[in-house]
């Protein structure tokens, strides 16, 4: 009896000691990098798609995020659409969760640069940008984009978590509202 409960332990101890290792390796395997990128074609001219992306509380309009949670609270500080202006929302829904957004860097015309930084679920911070481009006469391609990393052994997740899927299903939204709010004008 003895000998099998040795035997049994044993067993334990090495199937463990296999866990560890293959998870191990997998951390290190594992990218820490994710980047979710989505694009659409806007019928309207870039001047007034950008100056229209270039504010932040505009997304309350056409973001997919504030409609999951109407009871949202949201608080601003400086001047939308400038550089340092951040715009801070909190929800008890966890889809939508708490954190900032501030505008870091504006290529006026072409580009905004914003730095997410996220507490609730789970604190974060990711780097999210706008870019319009002009591809005809009132047409304007809008790519909206977010990168981030998870630091190891965080990283694992990325394995059973597809942020492209996840993040990109709601820039989906987000892009088809704002063309529809755009074109309608």
């Amino acid at each position: 009896m003895k000998r099998k409960l040795l035997v049994i332990f044993g067993g334990l101890i090495l199937l463990a000691g296999i866990i560890f290792v293959v998870a191990a390796i997998l951390v290190f395997v594992t990218p820490t990098d994710f980047k979710v990128e989505r694009e659409i074609t806007i019928n309207r001219a870039k001047a007034d798609v950008f100056s229209y992306v270039k504010l932040i509380k505009n997304q309350n309009d056409w973001g997919p995020w504030v409609k999951k949670d109407l009871a949202i609270k949201q608080e601003y500080k400086g001047t939308d659409g400038e550089v340092g202006f951040i715009s801070g929302w909190d929800s008890q829904n966890e889809d939508v969760g708490a954190g900032e957004q501030e505008i870091k860097r504006i290529s006026e015309g072409s580009r905004v640069e914003t730095e997410l930084r996220f507490k609730k679920p789970f604190e974060s911070t990711s780097q999210a940008y706008l870019v319009t481009e002009e591809i005809g006469a009132g047409q304007t391609k809008v790519r909206w984009g977010f990168t981030g990393s998870m630091p190891k052994p965080m990283n694992l997740m990325l394995l059973v978590m597809d942020m492209d899927k996840e993040v990109g299903k709601d820039f989906d939204e987000g892009l088809n509202n704002l063309k529809k709010i755009l074109e309608k004008n």
